[in-house]
């Protein structure tokens, strides 16, 4: 097949990329290197998948009407959407912001779609559209009509307008709920890859709350293998969530970091943030029953492979 990944430069997407590569398929990466972060370390995510010559990387916006144009002149089997603003916190201070990219560039894509007749689309959704539900586990089946960010409330809408198109147009949909994913690349406003860094550099911690609200870490592998499976496999409408199904509490995540680089960690506790769930807990047996999905890799494991990367990266 040949696949369109949007944000295929960042932490998911350039190892979907490799991924999709080691399985045979011609690979477009759409990404526009913004500065959310340093662009030179998506720069450097891409070094692999660059030496591929079924890889394509093409610069640019999912909100460039124009380059979408002519990039879906060439054909493709399906299309993976990545590309979105993250972050729970960051989207409080500039909603509207996330609502151009994650709406509008949504739209486009599914536009684009619909006029090429592409006919499988895969969407990277997210844990956070569940709100600040405490009843575990949780299913796809749950109201997400309540979330508690507008990071959260722009992949929930997203959710709604890939339906609409499903519905008008027969485009087939998967829709991907991600549970936390750690792993090597991690992004590093990204809670596990920013405590680690602290550590190392001798910092103390930010942990807001008392240390017991816990998540769903997914490791990176767990994931990909998750996406890669609905996107071989995107039929019909489905929205699956994609965890490690089960929880690790804020505490017991430090505790976890500071063991894989044997460092003792200085804490500085805050009061809970805004925003933030107090809990995420995937039932993934939805997604074992589609796709085959099964999460491999223990927080315990991954955490040792996250660290082994860093202290690389670091030293």
């Amino acid at each position: 097949m040949k696949i369109l990944v949007t944000g295929g430069a960042g932490f998911i997407g350039s190892h979907l990329c490799e991924r999709l590569l080691g399985r045979g398929h011609q690979v477009v990466c759409l990404d526009n290197f913004n500065n959310f972060y340093d662009p030179k370390i998506k720069r450097d995510n891409i070094l692999t998948a660059l030496k591929s010559p079924d890889y394509t990387l093409v610069e640019g916006d999912i909100l460039n009407t124009k380059l979408l144009d002519t990039l879906f002149e060439t054909p493709f089997d399906a299309v993976v959407h990545l590309a979105a603003y993250a972050g729970v916190r960051p989207s409080i201070q500039d909603p509207q912001l996330y609502q151009k990219v994650n709406l509008e560039g949504t739209v486009n894509l599914l536009e684009q779609c619909r006029r090429h007749d592409i006919r499988k689309f895969v969407f990277a959704s997210s844990s956070s559209v569940y709100g600040g539900r405490t009843e575990v586990p949780f299913r796809e089946s749950d109201n997400i009509m309540h979330p508690i960010s507008p990071y959260a409330a722009t992949k929930a809408a997203g959710e709604a307008i890939c339906y609409s198109f499903h519905h008008l147009f027969g485009i087939h949909m998967h829709l991907l709920r991600f549970f936390t994913v750690y792993g090597p690349r991690q992004r590093p406003e990204m809670a596990i890859h920013l405590f680690a860094r602290q550590m190392l550099e001798n910092q103390p911690i930010k942990m807001f709350g008392n240390g017991e609200s816990c998540r769903d870490y997914t490791y990176i592998d767990d994931i990909i293998d998750g996406v890669t499976a609905s996107t071989e496999n995107c039929n019909g409408f489905e929205v699956l969530n994609l965890g490690g199904s089960r929880t690790t509490s804020l505490k017991q995540l430090i505790e976890l970091i500071a063991n894989g680089l044997n460092i003792t960690p200085i804490i500085d506790q805050l009061p809970n943030q805004a925003g933030d769930v107090p809990i995420t807990f995937a039932d993934v047996s939805k997604a074992q029953r589609i796709i085959g999905y099964a999460p491999k890799v223990p927080i315990e494991e991954g955490m040792r492979r996250f660290c082994r990367w860093l202290l690389e990266k670091h030293v």
